[in-house]
């Protein structure tokens, strides 16, 4: 045994002296890394469904029809119920309605897809089309208009020089020339979210490159024109057309039209209430509301309750092109639209 142990000794010694003189080739060790599994997990008949939405129009998800903002009369609600009510007999959608508290609650619900056919203010629809939450459908009509101007006021004794020729009803000049003789001039403005007395005007003003002085705000156009006969409040001012013949104002100033003069007409641009339509409705779906509120315009119950639901006596049809002016001359006007939504 112990025999065996020695040999076995000397060979590991002479295995061990043998090995270390030889040259092996040297050899470089990379380690190696294993890359993890990507693992994909794919559907399987036990895996639960995707959740489905509900199709827009349906009893689950109905389609919504806003009354104006602040609309609380009875009549007014139960109009906008028998409108809602008509939509889902023609169409075979489910219409229900809502009455929000104010303009910014009823973008509120256009943001969250909680409103489909609304009435909107031109500021509140300005706003949400930029947003693109609406299409425009059709505009409320006054007295066979869609849209109206603003006219530039001042005083005679003040200066200033007429562009308007009231006998044709057409200016004699563009915006610049006639309106530069108001650089650097104090405005009289009528309120701070009016189309007429302040956001349309100073649009134009602004985008003729015409600096003026800081406003007067005096509340109310027949009040601008009042402060313009007055003198000594503002040099010039901007109203609807034509606020100088409102009944009050006649009466106490006999001479006010000889003395303040309108200066210059703008574009009819500025639009009455429009009704629109969420982008969220598939496009025909908004051709078929669309026909449905024209059919319902002729006949008398149908106009009755738009007339009370809404004031609408008359509607033309629009797209969102025709209201491009008006939006362009508001963002010339430097304000920032949330302000004029309230």
């Amino acid at each position: 045994m112990n025999r065996t142990r020695t040999l076995l000794t000397i060979l590991l010694l002479i295995s061990a002296i043998f090995l270390g003189n030889c040259n092996f080739p040297r050899v470089n060790v990379v380690q190696i890394t294993r890359t993890p599994e990507v693992i994909v997990v794919t559907p399987t008949d036990t895996a639960p469904p995707p959740l489905a939405t509900v199709e827009l129009g349906l009893a689950e998800n109905p389609l919504i029809l806003a009354l104006p903002p602040s609309a609380n009369s009875a009549d007014q609600i139960a109009a906008a119920n028998l409108i809602a009510s008509q939509f889902t007999e023609r169409t075979g959608y489910t219409v229900v309605t809502i009455a929000p508290d104010s303009s910014t609650a009823l973008l509120e619900t256009l943001e969250k897809g909680n409103a489909h056919i609304v009435l909107l203010d031109p500021f509140t629809y300005t706003l949400a089309y930029q947003k693109g939450w609406v299409n425009a459908a059709y505009g409320l009509m006054k007295d066979g208009e869609s849209t109206y101007g603003a006219q530039f006021l001042a005083t005679r004794k003040g200066g200033f020089q007429s562009f308007y020729d009231s006998a044709q009803d057409k200016n004699t000049a563009n915006a610049k020339v006639a309106l530069e003789q108001f650089a650097d001039k104090k405005p009289c403005w009528s309120d701070e979210t009016s189309a007429s007395g302040y956001v349309i005007p100073l649009g134009f003003l602004k985008q003729n490159l015409i600096n003026t002085r800081s406003p007067a705000f005096v509340e109310g156009q027949p009040t601008v024109v009042r402060s313009l006969y007055a003198s000594g409040i503002c040099d010039f001012g901007a109203t609807y057309i034509d606020a100088r013949k409102f009944p009050s104002l006649e009466d106490e100033f006999p001479d006010l039209i000889e003395q303040v003069i309108v200066v210059w007409h703008t574009p009819d641009i500025i639009p009455y209430d429009i009704i629109a339509f969420s982008t969220n409705m598939p496009e025909g779906m908004r051709k078929l509301f669309s026909d449905q509120i024209a059919a319902l315009m002729q006949t008398d119950n149908g106009r009755a309750a738009f007339k009370t639901a809404y004031g609408i006596e008359e509607l033309q049809v629009v797209n969102d092109g025709f209201y491009q002016d008006f939006r362009t001359y508001v963002a010339e006007s430097g304000i920032d639209l949330t302000t004029l939504v309230k």
